[in-house]
């Protein structure tokens, strides 16, 4: 059985440049009523961290209509999950610009008492925005996909009640932070794990659910639409040495294209689905959860949403969430953990 579980990651650049509006909240509202008229819910990876200190420093004003919109999605039935880029934790705005803290980029490699901090702190915010102080949310994306070295921010996060990530993309490489889910392409749809997201543990209490990858020659990244996205501003004023590296993690014959809704064409969308399907067929007894990843800041060509999503129906396939995804695959994994201990 096929699940579709689209994931929007809710943020403006990496460099803290863009309007709220623009970026964030129109992009959203147009998704969101799509999927309303479809009956469909998709998963909000809201950035939290650079929202409370948009808010605190004033720097924007639409804040206000941001932080409606994640309450209002909320209620409505969407998920919420957390999604972290802790470079904003210290940032400062000075001169009507946003200077982040590069030294905190990637947040499994702080210490534990800082991990502590930040995500306690982005989880208050987020109580606060949803108006809810019991809300935990189930699901967790890393900033720019890092959740490695797992272990500390896993634990961290784990005790504070997320069971659920969506930060792998199989096969993927960025040298200049010590990313490598190389090893996950062996794994399947989902996996338990516990002290390394890469390395399933039929014991752990995490479930990681990756970015829908397919390897294509590396020809294929480099279609019009896809190169039309991101900031050129930020990806040229990288220092050499990650440019370089940055050069190297993409120069493979054949190199992870994830299922995104926003930069990817109809026919690319729905080639990749139809591998899956072809797989399905062969294999129906097994669960197949199928994430699917947009940003707001892509978010501009609505009607290949709409396709994609008749294209998921016509074929019978159910758009689901993590939180309705989540009892079928701890129920698998229990079963599977159950079986490797012969009981």
């Amino acid at each position: 059985m096929i699940e579709c579980i689209f994931t929007l990651d809710y943020e403006i650049f990496g460099n803290g440049t863009g309007a709220l509006k623009d970026l964030v909240y129109e992009p959203a509202e147009q998704l969101r009523d799509i999927f309303k008229s479809w009956n469909e819910r998709f998963v909000a990876f809201v950035e939290v961290v650079e929202f409370e200190k948009i808010e605190a420093c004033g720097s924007d004003s639409g804040i206000d209509l941001v932080k409606r919109q994640i309450r209002e999605l909320y209620a409505e039935g969407f998920e919420v999950g957390l999604h972290l880029h802790p470079q904003w934790s210290n940032a400062e705005y000075v001169n009507g610009q946003w200077v982040l803290d590069a030294s905190e980029y990637n947040l499994c490699t702080l210490t534990r008492n800082r991990i502590v901090q930040i995500v306690e702190r982005a989880l208050d915010y987020m109580r606060y925005v949803v108006d809810e102080p019991a809300f935990t949310p189930l699901s967790f994306r890393a900033g720019n996909w890092l959740f490695q070295p797992t272990e500390t921010a896993a634990s961290v996060l784990a005790e504070r009640g997320i069971k659920v990530d969506s930060s792998v993309f199989k096969g993927g490489v960025q040298r200049n932070h010590g990313l490598d889910y190389r090893r996950a392409r062996r794994n399947g749809y989902y996996w338990s794990f516990s002290s390394d997201v890469n390395k399933p543990d039929p014991s752990g209490t995490w479930i990681e659910v990756p970015i829908y990858t397919q390897l294509v020659p590396f020809w294929r990244m480099a279609t019009s639409k896809r190169m039309s996205f991101g900031n050129i501003a930020a990806r040229t004023a990288q220092p050499v040495r990650q440019r370089i590296n940055r050069t190297l993690d993409l120069a493979r014959f054949r190199y992870p294209m994830k299922l995104d809704f926003c930069r990817m064409t109809p026919s690319e969308l729905t080639g990749m689905m139809d591998k899956v399907i072809k797989e399905d067929r062969a294999d129906p007894d097994s669960y197949r959860p199928v994430v699917a990843i947009g940003h707001t800041k892509d978010l501009t060509d609505l009607q290949t949403v709409w396709s994609f999503l008749a294209y998921l129906q016509t074929n019978g396939l159910r758009v689901s969430t993590f939180e309705s995804a989540y009892p079928s695959m701890r129920n698998e994994v229990k079963r599977t953990a159950e079986y490797a201990l012969g009981e």
